[in-house]
């Protein structure tokens, strides 16, 4: 038992030089083992005894395959010139961040805001190499950020992490060399919905505030949504999207879960309809929003997956038809292939007032 937790812990970090002498010594007793792998890995401690039991070794050793299990990041991918900058006080309020090419005049920003369902993902993954040096090549500065989960804080909450960084950098335009009054933002799935929320949202800056960050304005210039959803009021789902199918629902509990509520019962009280109100994109977008990006790469029709539904086109098409009802500039895409981050970033060059190549009207429908 005490080799193969050995070969564990060789599984989760390989490269450790201190592993060479361990799995050399596979004669020795089970306990000198143990006090072995206590000297080189003294956090595997869990109770701070000052002895390592199996059971502790075990869960260690658990923990460092996870972190080797983690995909890795773009290879390709610019080094970011600040990494980890926190912007609030969740330990998951953290941003990187790339400076334009030329920091001798204040450069707009584009933000790129990571996807994962509300539960995972991180501002490293999933993140174009391209959409970078699209922004960096095209004169603006570029942000990524990570924000809360859902295990962490409610829906309504989690988007006003978004609403932060974006106050935050305000705050700092001169620590960043930005220009405040031109800030977009672009994200896939999640990323994308939390980007159409910002679009819509009103302005939640509260000059009394005592904090000098959220007293700045949180609205942007324009906004880049891929594969997004169109509400976070999941009760509008069923009315302009399609309804969940039982089986696609992660437990009964998911939908007041996704609030923090109790039961289904908060839905529709005064409280629980402020929140879904606030959740509402569909519901808050008016004449004065920016300018939107829309694509859509999964197929129309009837929703035959949870993820299928999460992503449907049927989402992208009444956002499309209120912007177009609001005289809300507005490009759609529409397509059987991956979406380009660097198509939507062109857009928001465009919109910050950046000279770009022109192919992004080619594709609007």
């Amino acid at each position: 038992m005490i080799h193969r937790l050995i070969l564990a812990f060789s599984t989760g970090l390989a490269v450790c030089a201190s592993l060479t002498s361990l799995l050399a010594a596979e004669r020795e007793s089970p306990e000198a083992l143990l006090q072995r792998l206590l000297k080189a890995y003294p956090d595997a401690d869990a109770n701070k005894d000052g002895k390592l039991s199996e059971d502790e070794a075990r869960q260690y050793a658990t923990k460092l395959r996870g972190k080797a299990k983690a995909p890795p990041t773009d290879s390709a991918l610019p080094a970011a010139d600040l990494r980890d900058v926190k912007y609030g006080p969740h330990e998951r309020n953290v941003l990187d961040f790339w400076f334009a090419k030329n920091t001798n005049v204040a450069a707009p920003l584009i933000v790129f805001i990571h996807g994962g369902g509300f539960v995972g993902g991180d501002k490293t993954k999933k993140l174009s190499s391209a959409a970078i040096r699209e922004a960096l090549d095209g004169g603006a500065a570029f942000m990524s950020i990570n924000y809360r989960f859902r295990e962490h804080a409610p829906i309504h909450e989690i988007l006003r992490d978004a609403a932060r960084a974006i106050q935050f950098v305000r705050a700092n335009a001169t620590r960043f060399y930005i220009d405040p009054k031109r800030i977009a933002s672009f994200g896939s799935s999640a990323g994308a919905g939390t980007s159409l929320w910002l679009a819509a949202h009103d302005d939640l800056a509260d000059p009394k505030s005592a904090d000098p960050v959220l007293r700045q304005s949180s609205r942007i210039s324009a906004a880049g949504i891929l594969n997004g959803q169109a509400t976070y009021d999941l009760r509008e789902w069923d009315r302009v999207i399609f309804p969940f199918k039982p089986e696609w629902l992660k437990g009964e509990a998911e939908g007041p879960q996704f609030y923090h509520f109790k039961s289904d019962a908060d839905y529709d009280t005064d409280q629980g309809k402020k929140i879904r109100a606030d959740c509402n994109m569909l519901g808050l977008l008016t004449a004065d929003d920016p300018p939107i990006y829309l694509s859509c790469s999964l197929p129309d029709g009837e929703p035959t997956s949870r993820g299928h539904l999460l992503h449907h086109p049927r989402h992208t098409q009444v956002i499309e038809q209120r912007c177009k009802e609001l005289g809300i500039p507005v490009i759609v895409v529409y397509t059987d292939k991956q979406n380009k981050h660097d198509r939507a970033v062109e857009f928001l060059l465009r919109h910050l007032g950046l000279p770009v190549s022109g192919h992004v009207t080619s594709e609007v429908r």
